[in-house]
């Protein structure tokens, strides 16, 4: 059996923070990746300017991730449409490219990594992995994103009666699409769920939806889904039309929107959606991810392993707002006559979208800096 003082389970953006903030304090440690090459998660793809400023803090500037500057955002339900402009400008980036900088930033720094190993469960601290051996750890950093592991799953009540399922397709370049989408990040509203649209570093869109398990067991497919919606909404068909057909959707089950942990043992560390799940039409689950990842490593290299306990309550403390704020709109959002009711206020009420998108952002700590 071999061990590591601590063990981050987890290679995307909350794992990569904290093995760079590990690393750079010189902290022994092991990070473990299931995948051998970075791929394109199916979360993610908006970068807010809090996020940006995090990345900063680990030694990654924006000009790293691209160019698909965001300065508005647009709201769309029915033949409505409302704009804004961001309370300041956030980024477009594929989960391809953040997780590549992020983890070459940690190797950069001396993270250990391992990629190609899957843990299979958990026992208090120690891993069981693929090829049945087992990795033991004084501490551990769960953040193995959407994905559950066995022996430290989130609860199942937390998906709640109709649960969410989460589908994201990619429509390749085109300079139709690039004018009717421009510098903005989409909002498109329907009956049980919503769809977020955004430019990434190569011109591709990004199109990200949530919906109830019940809207797409009436439609029958996601593939079908796309296509009611295409129909039955003009400005997303627009959007939709520049699909070649051959595009995968790519999908997951039992998204537990809302839920928090609000404690843990000592020893183990949750991260990013292992800590908190906020709704994706907010744009900060990178946001929560990054800033878990520094702030646990910071309050792991503060007070070790029995520092874990009142580093989740204090980060579920952290989330609160922003996750409570962001269920609210998302409850309205997926009722078709609340968001006709609610869009005239957004439009008449100046700054109201600029509040809401402040709020539903995770505020900086004196965590965030490290103690050394």
């Amino acid at each position: 059996m071999r061990s590591t003082p601590a063990l981050i389970v987890g290679g995307g953006p909350a794992g990569a923070s904290a093995a760079i903030t590990l690393a750079r304090a010189g902290a022994p440690h092991l990070l473990v990746e299931r995948s051998r090459e970075t791929g394109d998660a199916i979360c993610g793809g908006f970068l807010s300017w809090r996020t940006l400023e995090s990345l900063a803090r680990l030694g990654v500037a924006p000009e790293m991730l691209g160019s698909a500057r965001i300065t508005r955002t647009r709201i769309i339900a029915g033949d409505r449409v409302v704009e804004a402009a961001l309370p300041r400008p956030a980024l477009g980036v594929s989960r391809r490219t953040l997780d590549t900088v992020l983890l070459a930033q940690a190797v950069s720094a001396g993270a250990a990594i391992e990629r190609g190993v899957t843990v299979r469960g958990l026992v208090g601290t120690t891993a069981t992995l693929d090829d049945g051996a087992t990795l033991a750890s004084d501490t551990l950093f769960l953040a193995s994103g959407k994905h559950d592991v066995r022996g430290m799953a989130r609860p199942a009540e937390a998906r709640g009666d109709d649960p969410v399922l989460g589908l994201r397709v990619r429509i390749a370049a085109a300079p139709g699409l690039t004018r009717l989408i421009n510098d903005a990040v989409e909002l498109h509203l329907f009956d049980r769920g919503y769809v977020g649209i955004n430019l990434q570093e190569d011109g591709s869109a990004n199109i990200c939806m949530a919906v109830h398990r019940s809207a797409m067991l009436a439609a029958g497919s996601p593939a079908v889904l796309l296509d009611a919606l295409a129909r039955d909404h003009p400005r997303l068909g627009e959007r939709l039309a520049y699909r070649g057909g051959g595009e995968t959707i790519d999908a997951i089950a039992n998204v537990p929107y809302g839920w928090r942990a609000l404690r843990s043992d000592p020893g183990v560390f949750r991260l990013g959606d292992q800590a908190g799940v906020i709704p994706s039409l907010a744009g900060e689950g990178m946001g929560i991810a990054i800033a878990s990842g520094i702030r646990a490593a910071n309050a792991f290299l503060a007070g070790g392993a029995a520092a874990a306990p009142r580093f989740q309550s204090d980060f579920a403390r952290a989330t609160r707002r922003p996750i409570t704020l962001a269920g609210l709109v998302r409850d309205a959002a997926e009722r078709p006559r609340l968001a006709l009711a609610a869009l005239p206020l957004l439009s008449h009420i100046p700054g109201l979208i600029d509040t809401i998108a402040s709020l539903t952002r995770i505020g900086h700590s004196p965590l965030d800096h490290s103690p050394r």
